[in-house]
């Protein structure tokens, strides 16, 4: 892996890196760039007065491995513009694009090809699957593009599904999964391939509440466990808390603020991010490894008479929220915490 070598200490380079990355639709000459990025004039008289319309301005952040990048705002904000340039679907008007220290938006046809075959799965809210295939013909998609023969496209999806939890539907068709499920099959197709960035754009939004709450714990707990970078548009900040490890918000094109949801719920930036987090319960911010009372490893066999694997459990990163849902739902008095997949502690709810 790339590194960075600062005086004082060294990070891993960035998976995905925007630099000042600007899009105009409409007139793009200089004089209307030029006031765009000046952006004194409003949206209103830009368009009146150059024909221009700013969709990102000035975006910059970057993305490190293993990172879910949520980018949150209300419709027309420019999120859903944004990360369609991640794999070059929308040309920037001027900035760069970065994927692994190379900019996408100098690559050659061939290799921007290769990039989205390879290093990058994307799921959208409308997951249109292919109503004539099966749900395992339909995952093996991506394979089948880049030549992979037919039996280990088959196994790589059959394990794809597996992850996803469909394994026993791998010959059924869309129409007799429901949304949800077909859902997985997105995402489950877009994670065959074994690609380094997930693009997720509103993955979710059409589904009902519990369906989608259960989605979100799901693909938290995936994500986790294979390290996939991960950039996803939402319009939902309980969804961003529950699933980013950072958070960036949009408006008019601009990112106003990026944190960790902890910063942008406590230390908002102006109002429009306040307005952003009324609501927000404290109680999604509170993590279960701030809580936890460690044990040793000669506390693991026994608890209170009961042997720690037979509690309840949730992961260490887990919320207060789900925390007190997992202890009332399970009717327990003592939750186990496990990170990595193994016992590190307990909580009294």
């Amino acid at each position: 892996m790339n590194m960075i070598t600062h005086p004082s200490h060294t990070v891993a380079a960035p998976i995905v890196e925007c630099r000042g990355v600007w899009k105009i639709f409409g007139n793009q000459s200089a004089a209307a760039i030029d006031a765009a990025k000046r952006f004194t004039e409003g949206k209103d008289a830009l368009l009146r007065q150059h024909g221009s319309v700013v969709a990102v301005a000035d975006a910059t952040f970057a993305v490190q491995q293993g990172e879910t990048f949520c980018i949150i705002g209300l419709s027309g904000s420019g999120k859903s513009t944004l990360i369609r340039h991640f794999n070059r679907l929308i040309a920037p008007t001027c900035g760069e694009v970065l994927i692994h220290g190379q900019d996408i938006c100098k690559m050659a046809s061939g290799d921007l090809r290769d990039l989205r075959s390879r290093k990058m799965g994307m799921v959208f809210q409308n997951v249109a699957l292919l109503p004539y295939r099966t749900v395992l013909e339909n995952v093996m998609l991506p394979l089948e593009v880049q030549g992979i023969n037919k039996s280990d496209g088959v196994r790589k999806s059959q394990e794809a599904l597996d992850k996803v939890g469909l394994g026993n539907w791998a010959n059924r068709y869309p129409e007799e999964l429901s949304g949800g499920m077909q859902q997985r099959v997105g995402i489950a197709r877009a994670l065959v391939a074994d690609p380094d960035v997930l693009l997720m754009d509103e993955p979710f939004s059409a589904l009902d509440p519990l369906i989608r709450k259960q989605l979100q714990i799901e693909f938290k707990k995936l994500s986790s466990e294979l390290r996939k970078t991960t950039i996803f548009i939402t319009h939902d900040i309980d969804e961003a808390i529950r699933i980013g490890d950072r958070i960036a918000i949009m408006k008019e094109g601009r990112i106003i603020q990026i944190g960790t949801p902890e910063e942008v719920v406590l230390n908002p930036a102006d109002e429009y991010v306040a307005s952003f987090m009324e609501g927000i319960s404290r109680l999604k911010l509170l993590k279960a490894r701030s809580m936890l009372k460690r044990i040793d490893s000669q506390d693991l066999s026994q608890f209170g008479g009961r042997s720690l694997d037979a509690l309840a459990s949730v992961d260490i990163d887990a919320d207060l929220e789900t925390l007190i849902d997992v202890a009332v739902g399970k009717r327990e008095d003592v939750v186990a915490i496990k990170q990595d997949g193994q016992i590190v502690g307990t909580v009294l709810p």
